[in-house]
């Protein structure tokens, strides 16, 4: 028996800024995970202030014939945007993409491993 296995895209997911410099370490991020995972797809998307919308990166993997999507918000915190702004934005998705698995995992800032990287970098600050 084959086991078929689904088309999994990941989106990192963050705010957006007017500099596009803002950007770049979740390039990093992106190509960190590429450097792990080098089959996994993975993008980048904003909220708003800097292309590629939500919408419009879940749309163009959805076309490439990804059928789940997990959304990463490379937030610190869940705060406002992620209790309301983008559950409206998944809900939008589903009923665009009714074929299409959406995921959203919990804020980047919130997981124990990256709580605990933050807090070996903090530490470091006051050793000379």
């Amino acid at each position: 028996m084959t086991e078929i296995k689904t088309r999994t895209a990941l989106i990192l997911f963050a705010h957006g800024a007017r500099d596009p410099g803002w950007a770049a370490p979740l390039s990093r991020v992106r190509e960190a995970v590429r450097g792990v995972e080098p089959e996994q797809r993975i993008e980048i998307a904003f909220l708003e202030l800097m292309p590629t919308t939500l919408r419009e990166c879940a749309t163009d993997l959805i076309d490439e014939g990804f059928e789940r999507i997990v959304v990463v918000p490379m937030f610190i915190a869940q705060g406002g945007h992620l209790k309301r702004d983008v559950p409206k934005l998944l809900d939008e998705l589903r009923a665009l993409h009714p074929h299409t698995k959406f995921d959203l995992a919990g804020p980047i800032g919130e997981t124990e491993s990256v709580i605990l990287a933050m807090a070996r970098h903090i530490a470091t600050l006051t050793k000379n």
